[in-house]
């Protein structure tokens, strides 16, 4: 049997970080982390596409927390903790300087994931943390104030245990033998997939600011909207799938969806086709592209209701001017079936909130019991708000700990 004083479960972002903060706090610790792979930080590895999308420029709380579909009330409180500030601070101690991007994304200046890899290995070696690879843990028991952890190939003993699994089933399984409820996971970010001839031709064509509602929902969103060759993505749709993951998993992926090409009122774009017959009557309506659209997808549009290459806006009808402002404000759209987004495996499911004390992130279940990351039931939309809940998890878990 191998002792230590406190083990964590999961080589993986959350894992790390709390490590590495407890032990700079407490270096006579013995620390170790179990990886049921032979590598860690996997996930940090291809996040971001091989960038590591670290965190996200929003340093408000209360604007923050809008960002977790689950998760929002709880994280509250820990955000006025530790949250963006804090983690930028983090890691240029360490030597790590982040960028913003212009879409508030923020990256290593390396722009790669291996700088933020480098990071964590090289100050779990500094401060003696041990790192065990190849121990998939097999069973999780309380035996009177201690731990035993059993993996395939050894069985270790501590006081304390974090669990920073992310979306592991098998762990999630073992903590419900320990009298934790588990909410039922389903994906969380993911993509559309739509086979539509209005865009079937048009993949990568990007339309910035769309505004897009899932019919018989109250599901909304906005943003940029990205065709692609299964479907649809970008963060308006990546958006709806967070926050609509539960009720689009119910729905067996299969809906429809309501786009407005380019936020504006039918009646007001009404109005506005009216004036181009009268002021660009001369000019090929598929030629001139209106309203900022790309002009492939206005193109596709025009097609879809029936005016050709040729007719002008002169001798458009009244039936085409109606059948253009529906395409361009309220375009209907067949939903069947999901794609994953890139690399991001996030998973809406996860350890029940209600059983959480969130100002230790500790189990109101079992003393000695701590969570962080993605083994909660809390998930976000995409942009390094993920990584933000486990930096900031991790942190509380590591400063009352002891």
């Amino acid at each position: 049997m191998i002792v230590k004083d406190i083990i964590i479960v999961g080589g993986g972002a959350a894992g790390f970080f709390a490590a590495i903060n407890i032990a700079e706090q407490y270096p006579d610790l013995k620390i170790a982390i179990l990886e049921r792979g032979k590598d860690v930080l996997t996930k940090v590895k291809v996040s971001g596409g091989g960038r590591c999308n670290v965190t996200h420029a929003e340093f408000i709380p209360q604007d923050l927390v809008q960002n977790y579909p689950r998760g929002e009330k709880e994280l509250l409180g820990p955000f006025h903790t530790f949250m963006t500030g804090d983690t930028i601070e983090w890691f240029e101690k360490r030597g790590v300087a982040l960028k913003i991007e212009d879409d508030g994304r923020m990256f290593p200046i390396s722009n790669s994931s291996q700088t933020i890899i480098d990071c964590f290995i090289n100050e779990a070696n500094k401060y003696g943390v041990e790192v065990l690879i190849n121990q998939p843990v097999q069973n999780i028991i309380k035996e009177a104030d201690e731990w035993e952890i059993e993996t395939k190939t050894e069985l270790f003993k501590s006081k304390k245990l974090i669990v920073a699994t992310g979306s592991n089933p098998k762990i999630w399984k073992l903590l419900e033998g320990l009298n934790h409820s588990i909410a039922k996971p389903v994906p969380s970010l993911f993509t559309f997939n739509i086979k539509d001839k209005r865009i079937k031709d048009i993949p990568g064509v990007v339309a910035k600011d769309v505004e897009i509602k899932v019919i018989g929902t109250n599901l909304t969103s906005s943003g940029p909207l990205l065709i692609t060759h299964w479907g649809m993505s970008a963060p308006a749709i990546l958006k709806l799938s967070a926050f609509g993951a539960l009720e689009l998993a119910k729905r067996d992926y299969k809906f429809d969806i309501e786009i407005n090409f380019i936020s504006k009122e039918y009646d007001a774009v009404i109005d506005l086709l009216k004036d181009y017959k009268k002021t660009l009557s001369k000019k090929a309506i598929y030629n001139y592209t209106q309203f900022e659209l790309p002009k492939r997808l206005w193109q596709q549009l025009v097609l879809a209701v029936g005016i050709n290459e040729q007719l002008r806006w002169a001798d458009a009808s009244k039936q085409h001017i109606d059948a253009l402002a529906k395409q361009l404000t309220k375009a209907i759209f067949s939903v069947d079936g999901k794609s994953t987004f890139k690399e991001e495996f996030v998973t809406a499911g996860g350890i029940n909130l209600r059983e959480v004390n969130f100002k230790k992130f500790e189990s109101k279940q079992h003393e000695n019991l701590f969570f962080a990351g993605e083994v909660l039931n809390i998930d976000a939309v995409t942009g390094g708000f993920n990584f933000q809940n486990a930096w900031t998890s991790a942190y509380i878990v590591s400063q009352n700990i002891m």
